[in-house]
Parts: C-alpha cells; sequence; structure tokens
C-alpha cells in the first residue's frame, strides 16, 4: 500500500533533463570517464537544447565574421613588416654605396699626387738603371699605393681608347695596325677598380685612310 503522506523525489525525467544515471553507473564501476560518455548518456536521454531559434548554434555567424577580421588584420600586418624589411635592406645598401664611395674617393685624394712621384720614378729609370737607395724606395713605394687599389695602365700596342686615354698627337698612319693605336706612352695612366685617377697620355698612330 502505498503511503500517502510519502513523498518521492523528483526524478531527471519529471525535471525535463536528460537521464544521466548512465554516468554514475561508470564512475561506481571505476572507469574513466571520458566528455565522449556524458555525450552519449545525453544522448540517450534527449537531444540538447539548441541556442538559435531554429536548432541552429547561436553564434556561429559572429565567430566566422571575427575569424575573418583577424586574418585580414595579421594579413595586413604581415604586408607592414615585408614593407619595412624591404625598406631596410634598401636603406642598408644605400649606407654600404656610400661608405664604400667615401673610402674611394679618399683613397683617389690621397693617391692622385702620388702619380706625379711615380711618374719621376719612370722617367728616371727611362735614363738607366736607379742606384740601389732610390730603387729601393720606389719599389717600396710602388708596392704601397698598389695595395691600396692603384693600377698602372697604358702600354705601346694598345688600342685607343679615349675613356683612358689621352692622344697627345697623332703621328700618322701605319699599315701595321688596323684600328688607331697607342705608338707611344708619354705618361702612364692610373685607376682604382674601375675609376680612372688619370688618363694615359700617348701618342697614336693610325690605320690607312680607306680601311
Amino acid at each position: 500500500m502505498t503511503d500517502p503522506d510519502r513523498h518521492e523525489a523528483p526524478t531527471a525525467e519529471d525535471q525535463g533533463l536528460p537521464d544521466t544515471s548512465g554516468v554514475g553507473n561508470w564512475v561506481e564501476e571505476g572507469g574513466p570517464l571520458e566528455p565522449q560518455d556524458v555525450v552519449d548518456v545525453e544522448g540517450a536521454g534527449g537531444s540538447a537544447p539548441a541556442d538559435g531559434p531554429h536548432g541552429e548554434v547561436g553564434g556561429s555567424e559572429g565567430g566566422s565574421a571575427e575569424l575573418a577580421q583577424v586574418r585580414q588584420a595579421l594579413t595586413e600586418r604581415t604586408e607592414d613588416l615585408q614593407r619595412l624589411q624591404a625598406e631596410f635592406v634598401n636603406y642598408k645598401r644605400r649606407v654600404e654605396r656610400d661608405r664604400d664611395l667615401l673610402k674611394q674617393n679618399a683613397v683617389y685624394s690621397a693617391l692622385a699626387p702620388i702619380t706625379e712621384v711615380l711618374d719621376t720614378v719612370d722617367r728616371a729609370r727611362e735614363h738607366g738603371d736607379l742606384d740601389p737607395g732610390l730603387k729601393a724606395v720606389a719599389e717600396q713605394l710602388e708596392r704601397t699605393v698598389a695595395a691600396q687599389g692603384l693600377v698602372k695602365f697604358g702600354a705601346p700596342g694598345d688600342a685607343f681608347d679615349p675613356t683612358i686615354h689621352e692622344a697627345l698627337s697623332h703621328l700618322g698612319e701605319d699599315e701595321g695596325v688596323e684600328v688607331t693605336t697607342c705608338r707611344t706612352i708619354a705618361k702612364s695612366g692610373y685607376r682604382i677598380g674601375e675609376r680612372v685617377v688619370r688618363a694615359a697620355q700617348v701618342l697614336v698612330v693610325d690605320p690607312p685612310a680607306g680601311r
């Protein structure tokens, strides 16, 4: 006989909640409780209420919009960094180029007057062997300027090049040449790298007319 004064506790089903009694059984049996176990139990008791009005999960569109904004911001920041990197590389190249140019100008200014001393050494050699003392000084001077990048150029037989040669005189025509050619070197030329410190002063011969 049922006691009318006895009230039983409302069950989960009476309250409209999913039946999770199976969870208690798994815990009592000592098995590990995984998130999937809870999902299975909830699925057995009924489907979870949808957040949206038609069973759609609410906020998904908002989340997609936020993700798109984050991706756009990331793309913009990446482009900014790439632009800054390119500007830095160009700046570094300009600094290195300017530094090299300043160094070359300093060497040019220091060595240009020395070419006259080297001309004196060349003329002394033309008149005979140098005495041992002067010869040692001349050779040391030539080694020093060569180490700084000063290169001597100009020799008889070179094809005349107006960018590196200065023609002092034409000696007429010569059957043995195909182009205007340096016959005599009055003063040697000097350059540093591709930069001409002083053009070689030369006397030239021309090929026969009509060739």
